[in-house]
């Protein structure tokens, strides 16, 4: 079993300018690259998994017209009863600022072999794939992509609401739009991380816990497919995240962090509105 690369969104979590940062009414968000190790930290019953292991490198920053992030997982799984998986994937992609367009492309490999190739372009109303070829889906007024998720997110933190629900589309998979829940709790403890790699300036916002649950739109369940708890700072890092499947748990550790230049553009970029 492999797991679905959100949110990073974004979300991860999702996530998440020219110099200085982003003129929208969060003014906070900051291009950075982050670096996490992911392990394991509990099996369920039943579980046939041993051990998860790997590492993720985010980047995020804004282009002069888009956001444009870039995802790199090296994640090995070993089981009870058979042999252990090497899971390479890149994911990337580019969503304007108006929220009008947003482009996906995804590579897996298993053990050195590519085993899925997905790219497309959405849009609001539709999104279509190129790879695998007539694949589409029809995308419900006011579905949002991840960097817009992510911005109506922190909004809603600052605000103080404590639920958030959205339909968000990301282009991670084959399996189409997805359902987002999100209780957002009390602001975060200030960050104690201490390491050479990590710019320790750009933890010192404010800070949430949250959990979000994931629910597939395609075939809709009641209970979720997976769910998340991170620390969300407000310029779109997380420090923090773990990740609950029916059968096991991972951990991604923030472990190096550093801030991007962005590209200089001549006009000020905005807030993307909703598809």
């Amino acid at each position: 079993m492999t797991y679905r690369p959100f949110f990073l969104l974004s979300f991860a979590s999702a996530l998440i300018c020219a110099t200085p940062v982003l003129a929208a009414p969060l003014g906070a968000l900051v291009p950075h690259k982050a670096v996490y190790d992911i392990n394991l930290i509990a099996t369920h019953s039943g579980s046939q998994v041993l051990n998860i292991s790997g590492q993720m490198q985010y980047e995020w920053k804004a282009s002069c017209d888009a956001w444009v992030t870039d995802h790199q997982f090296q994640l090995f799984y070993e089981y009870a009863d058979s042999p252990g998986m090497r899971i390479t994937s890149d994911f990337s992609t580019y969503e304007t600022f108006d929220g009008k367009d947003f482009h996906f492309t995804s590579r897996r490999q298993r053990d050195g072999e590519m085993y899925q190739e997905i790219r497309g372009l959405a849009g609001p109303g539709l999104a279509k794939f190129s790879k695998p070829e007539n694949l589409k889906f029809d995308l419900a007024k006011g579905t949002l992509f991840p960097m817009g998720h992510t911005i109506e997110l922190l909004k809603r933190a600052k605000a103080g609401d404590k639920i958030y629900s959205a339909q968000v589309f990301d282009g991670s998979d084959e399996e189409g739009p997805i359902e987002i829940n999100t209780f957002i709790g009390k602001k975060a403890v200030p960050s104690s991380i201490k390491s050479s790699k990590i710019d320790a300036e750009l933890l010192k916002g404010d800070a949430w816990n949250m959990r979000m649950a994931i629910f597939p739109e395609k075939d809709r369940e009641e209970e979720s497919d997976y769910e998340m708890s991170m620390v969300f700072h407000e310029n779109g890092i997380i420090t923090d995240m773990v990740i609950d499947y029916d059968d096991f748990s991972v951990r991604q550790s923030l472990v190096g962090l550093e801030k991007l230049t962005a590209d200089n553009c001549e006009s000020p970029v905005s807030e993307p509105k909703r598809p």
